[in-house]
C-alpha cells in the first residue's frame, strides 16, 4: 500500500478516543505514548512490557474478569506477529467483550523501525484472525472510513479484530508513569480496589 494512503496514527487514536465510551483501553508498545497525548482516562492501562506480544493476553484477562465491560487493546502488527497464538486463545477464552485494534505499519516500530519479515505477499491479518475463529473482522485503509465507521466497528459481535493501516508514529516521547501507579488507578476505576 502506498504510504500516502495510510491513516495518520494520531488521527486514528483521536477517532478511537472519541468513540471508546467507558471501555477499558489497554495500550502496548508504540501505541502507548501517542495514546497518552490523545486520551488519559482512569480505565486506560498503558502496558509497556520488556517483550512484544503481551497486550492481547493481558486484555483478554481483563475482559474475562470484567465481562460486563468492553475492553479494547491497541496492538501493532509486529506485536501480533510475536503472539499469533493469542488469537486462538482469545476465541477459546470466550470473551465476547474484546476488541483488538491492530495498527498495521509494516515495521517493528518500538525496536527501531525494522521491516516486518514478509514473504512475497503482505501478511493478511484479517484472514489469520478469521481462520482463528475471531467473530468479527473489519479493516480500514482511509481516515474517512475509520472516522465514519469506528463506533459501529466496536459494536460488532465479539471478539473483534479491527485493522487500521497507519503511518509510522511521529515520536516516542512522553512519560507513561510507574506500573504501580497505573495499577492503583486502574483498580480503582474498575471498582476492585482493596
Amino acid at each position: 500500500m502506498d504510504r500516502s494512503s495510510r491513516i495518520p496514527l494520531e488521527f486514528a487514536l483521536e477517532v478511537l478516543a472519541a468513540v471508546r465510551g467507558e471501555s477499558v483501553v489497554v495500550t502496548t508498545m508504540s501505541t502507548t505514548r501517542p495514546w497518552l497525548r490523545t486520551n488519559d482516562h482512569p480505565l486506560d492501562f498503558n502496558y509497556i512490557p520488556s517483550t512484544m506480544g503481551g497486550g492481547i493476553p493481558l486484555a483478554l484477562g481483563i475482559a474475562l474478569a470484567q465481562p460486563s465491560r468492553e475492553v479494547i487493546v491497541l496492538c501493532g502488527d509486529g506485536s501480533l506477529l510475536m503472539s499469533l497464538g493469542s488469537l486462538v486463545t482469545v476465541v477459546a477464552g470466550g470473551a465476547k467483550n474484546l476488541s483488538i485494534v491492530l495498527f498495521e505499519n509494516g515495521i517493528y516500530e518500538v525496536t527501531g523501525g525494522q521491516k516486518l519479515p514478509v514473504t512475497r505477499r503482505p501478511i493478511d491479518y484479517a484472514a489469520i484472525a478469521s481462520a482463528s475463529g475471531i467473530e468479527s473482522v473489519i479493516g480500514f485503509d482511509t481516515a474517512t472510513a475509520w472516522q465514519s465507521e469506528a463506533s459501529d466497528a466496536l459494536t460488532l459481535p465479539g471478539p473483534r479484530l479491527i485493522t487500521l493501516r497507519v503511518e509510522r508514529a511521529i515520536d516516542g516521547s512522553g512519560d507513561v508513569g510507574s506500573m504501580q501507579q497505573q495499577i492503583v488507578r486502574f483498580r480503582q476505576a474498575i471498582g476492585s480496589a482493596r
